[in-house]
């Protein structure tokens, strides 16, 4: 059992990372949750269908009840604030600023105002091109630049709670490259693994980008790749054994892999020879295109956080073996 008690918000509850909270929950016997989210017309209703829940509201309906009555919805112990737009090529910037960040704001307020422990995803797009760093423990967030208006409206948000003192009271979470399990609905989105895996059956063969920057060969480009079980674990983390932490925290394996490391173990989690062909990066890309992404978990780690990270080609194995060849969700 865990120590989290009382009633728990997730919102953002049928995405990827949010069902996949969800499903942790359960695992630890709670379902006192209410679940938010945009259903919108794809399939990510799908992740919803084994979890357990108290009750579904979608994300307008419920902004619009809680600013007529902060306890329309009851008293809540914890919010995980893991709604948004997280599309990385989404152009309406007016779209991102109400969504992504004036929403995290009413959501803080709120939660504070009620004393609610508040959990947010932030991202490690608010990192750029990593050309200042990717240090959880820098105090100057004016030194980051977004590439693209998805990182830029996380940032805003984590700049406006440090200035309002928030940052004291609550815990930003900054996802690297998580993959795994109930992202089927993400489209363009999806991870390399879920891609991959649909070209290999389609073809035998995986696509990746050329490298449009002579220090870094083709497929040697370098991503920190998280499983999304251990991206929840650490976001739960926040809630039962760091209760008093506070501030912004990288959530990685703490590793770089390159592509061709990762498309290897995908390969090999499906019992068959590596065949790769390298293709041109779009031109809309190549100025928005993070080359090395590592997460510096130390902060993290001083937390309190002791569980071992999931290795790279065990966290694929599971993900393909497990979830990509039977068509299972998490809770099937």
């Amino acid at each position: 059992m865990s120590s989290l008690s009382g009633r728990i918000l997730v919102t953002g509850g049928a995405g990827f990372i949010g069902s996949a909270l969800v499903w942790a929950l359960n695992q630890r016997g709670h379902t006192d949750i209410v679940v938010t989210d945009v259903l919108g017309t794809d399939e990510k209703w799908r992740n919803l269908v084994p979890l357990k829940f108290h009750d579904y509201v979608e994300a307008d309906a419920f902004r619009r009840h809680l600013a007529a009555n902060p306890r329309a919805f009851g008293t809540f112990t914890t919010v995980f604030h893991l709604g948004a737009c997280s599309s990385t090529t989404e152009r309406n910037a007016g779209y991102l600023v109400d969504n992504n960040y004036n929403v995290t704001k009413e959501l803080a307020a709120w939660s504070l105002e009620h004393s609610a422990r508040f959990i947010y995803a932030s991202s490690a797009a608010t990192y750029g091109d990593g050309a200042q760093g990717m240090d959880d423990r820098a105090e100057d967030l004016g030194r980051l630049r977004p590439l693209n208006m998805y990182g830029y409206s996380k940032h805003l948000f984590d700049q406006y709670a440090q200035q309002v003192g928030w940052l004291k009271r609550i815990v930003g979470v900054k996802y690297f490259n998580v993959f795994g399990p109930n992202e089927d609905h993400k489209g363009d989105m999806r991870s390399l693994v879920n891609k991959a895996y649909q070209q290999i059956q389609a073809s035998g063969r995986v696509q990746l980008f050329k490298s449009h920057r002579p220090e870094y060969k083709d497929g040697e480009q370098m991503r920190d790749f998280l499983y999304v079980k251990d991206a929840v674990e650490m976001t739960l983390h926040f809630a039962e054994k760091a209760p008093m932490a506070a501030g912004l925290y990288n959530l990685g394996s703490g590793e770089a892999n390159t592509w061709l490391t990762l498309t290897r173990a995908i390969f090999t989690a499906l019992g068959r020879e590596p065949k790769v062909d390298f293709i041109d990066m779009p031109e809309a890309l190549r100025g928005k295109y993070q080359y090395f992404t590592k997460a510096d978990v130390a902060k993290l780690r001083a937390s309190g956080y002791v569980r071992p990270m999931t290795p790279l080609a065990e966290a694929v194995r599971d993900y393909v073996q497990g979830y990509l060849v039977t068509g299972k969700k998490l809770g099937d």
